[in-house]
């Protein structure tokens, strides 16, 4: 067994590699740069710790949440490993205790935020501390065009220069190719070894509902997975609020999470979450990133998001121990409206068009009745091989079409019609305004009343125009103006379309599903004897709370299921249980052998195929 498979097994506790971990090891420890795109749960963070244990001196990790360094080091001291960060939650004695630590040279990694590393005397800190590699976590900061950017890691370039001759690392879990050259430019990595791996999250399930009586809907959801623990994100702080106030008057262990609460009662909640104390975290996008919580099992989207970008990472906070997750977003049209509103505020008209156009792909792909993990995979550049994932709602249960070839002739019509008057474009709702025969002032005002197009569509609602209007645009039929405002203009296909009466396929609308329907029944779920889980979980629950550490740091999910399929009775055979490392395995191993034969004494085990 090579050295970095033996470190694998005997720290972590892993007998193999997840896709493309050695070959990132292998170039750093070779020497070379490296941009690493690994999706969350891919196990990126291994891949600059395992290659620490390696080579000689300090590996210095850029982590831009205080939460995440410290919940990194809790697991690697438990692991064994050498590892300590420095920021603005240590007092000075114990900061000036870990200072000391880096001089004597007792440690192999050290977490710190990239501000922190610009501070006077910070040059002359790294020069003496041996640093053999920079690791630079989430670096999609670096770029104002990924969806989080953090200004502080432009300065990260100064580390280059300081440190030329120190391989760096860049690591992220979600880029479109624009953000990954951004990266490598303003990182000035050096003809670095690129690793991409794939985006698809197979253990994750994907759907979208109509949004109708949100708290019911989340309710009948949440009510079949009690004693998981899920995040609800909510555009506003009044609604993360709501809900969890919701939730919690029905006796869900559920709290709130937004900017807006004191500083020690969102850390309160944070905590809570993490120790599995609270199940159900109602935030906004200011919380998760970086929150390594292997455990969660379900993601709420109450409101529409921003953009694909920022779903997908958000979705991908479930089932990050390779476990099944459930994905669901309920979706409303009055929710684009209103982000539509918004953005029209924008005053910077490329910030407003980058924005709509983030929108209307985002919308795009709530409402298309394609594979969903293919319109994910294809953002980000990947095609799926596959017809049909069967692990979303449009592959499991395909949505009807019918033919709307009367419906987009209308439609496009009134667009030309329209434009012919006038001579310029107008928005969706005026479009919808002459189809449904709107009595208003700016129809009067235009004389679109006395278009041959006005009031020919009244069998359908304004919500179902725009339905079929953001169809046709999805088809490539009409296009959305650049510049101030949205106008909508026939492509050169729409207008072929609408010379030719060419036949048109449309999909009906999503329905809301029934109640039953609202859980679907997990696959991939690792067999297991459920009572032995839970009671090795409320095992380690105990372990945790005397340590004052998430549950998760002492055992993972993946790690108790396994214990509670082979009914291990001894340290010994313990070994071969994925997670089970040698340094927990002698620390909690006969603990936890000792509740299993205890169970064994009073119940038969069960024979798994």
């Amino acid at each position: 067994m090579d050295i970095l498979a033996a470190k694998l097994q005997a720290t972590f506790g892993y007998g193999t590699f997840r896709p493309l971990q050695r070959e990132i090891m292998e170039a750093s420890l070779a020497g070379r740069d490296v941009f690493a795109l690994l999706p969350t749960g891919g196990g990126k963070s291994l891949c600059f710790q395992l290659p620490a244990l390696v080579r000689d001196g300090l590996t210095v990790v850029v982590s831009p949440l205080i939460a995440l360094m410290k919940d990194q080091v809790d697991q690697l001291e438990v692991s064994g490993v050498a590892a300590t960060f420095l920021n603005s939650t240590l007092d000075e004695t114990e900061a000036r205790a870990r200072l000391r630590g880096l001089h004597r040279g007792e440690y192999k990694l050290l977490y710190v935020a990239p501000e922190r590393l610009m501070l006077e005397g910070w040059a002359e800190n790294l020069k003496k501390w041996n640093v053999t590699c920079l690791a630079i976590d989430e670096a999609h900061c670096v770029s104002e065009w990924g969806h989080d950017f953090r200004p502080e890691y432009r300065q990260l370039v100064k580390l280059r220069m300081l440190l030329p001759d120190v391989p760096a690392m860049a690591l992220t879990a979600t880029a479109t190719e624009r953000v990954r050259r951004d990266i490598i430019t303003h990182l000035r990595l050096r003809e670095p070894a690129l690793f991409v791996a794939s985006f698809n999250r197979p253990n994750l399930t994907y759907r979208v509902i109509p949004k109708d009586q949100p708290l019911k809907q989340i309710i009948e959801f949440v009510r079949k997975r009690e004693h998981e623990s899920g995040i609800i994100y909510c555009a506003s702080r009044a609604a993360s609020e709501r809900v969890a106030e919701s939730l919690a008057s029905r006796g869900f262990a559920a709290k709130p999470y937004h900017a807006g609460l004191d500083g020690a009662e969102r850390a309160q909640n944070q905590e809570q979450f993490l120790r599995d104390d609270t199940r159900i975290i109602c935030a906004t996008i200011a919380f998760g990133m970086g929150i390594n919580k292997p455990n969660v099992r379900w993601i709420i989207h109450h409101d529409l998001p921003k953009n694909i970008e920022g779903y997908y990472q958000e979705t991908g906070r479930a089932g990050r121990d390779g476990l099944p997750g459930d994905c669901l977003l309920l979706f409303s049209a009055g929710d684009v409206a209103k982000q539509t509103h918004f953005l029209d505020e924008i005053t910077d008209d490329h910030e407003r068009e980058v924005a709509r156009r983030q929108l209307r792909q985002m919308v795009h792909y709530a409402e298309n009745s394609a594979c969903r993990r293919a319109e994910l995979l294809g953002y980000f550049g990947e095609s799926f091989p596959l017809d049909n994932c069967g692990a979303c709602d449009n592959c499991s249960e395909p949505r009807e079409t019918y033919d709307g070839t009367l419906v987009a002739q209308k439609f496009l019509s009134c667009i030309y019609r329209i434009a012919q008057r006038g001579g310029f474009s107008v928005g969706m709702n005026h479009v919808i305004e002459v189809l449904t025969g709107a009595e208003t002032d700016k129809i009067r005002r235009r004389n679109h009343d006395q278009l041959t197009t006005y009031g020919i569509g009244r069998e359908l609602s304004r919500s179902q125009w725009s339905a079929v209007g953001r169809e046709l645009m999805r088809l490539n039929y009409v296009t959305v103006a650049t510049g101030e405002y949205a106008t909508l203009e026939l492509t050169a296909e729409g207008m072929t379309v609408l010379r030719t009466r060419m036949p048109i396929t449309l999909t009906k609308p999503m329905e809301t599903p029934k109640a039953k329907r609202v859980a679907a029944r997990r696959e991939g779920e690792v067999a297991c004897d459920e009572i032995l889980f839970e009671r090795l979980r409320t095992l380690r629950r105990k372990v945790a709370d005397e340590r004052r550490v998430p549950a998760y740091i002492i055992f993972g999910d993946t790690t108790l299921r396994a214990m509670a399929r082979y009914y291990p009775e001894s340290v010994a055979q313990m070994e071969g249980i994925p997670g089970m490392g040698e340094k927990k395995r002698a620390e909690f191993g006969a603990l936890f052998a000792t509740e299993i034969a205890a169970y064994l004494s009073t119940n038969s085990r069960i024979a798994f195929a």
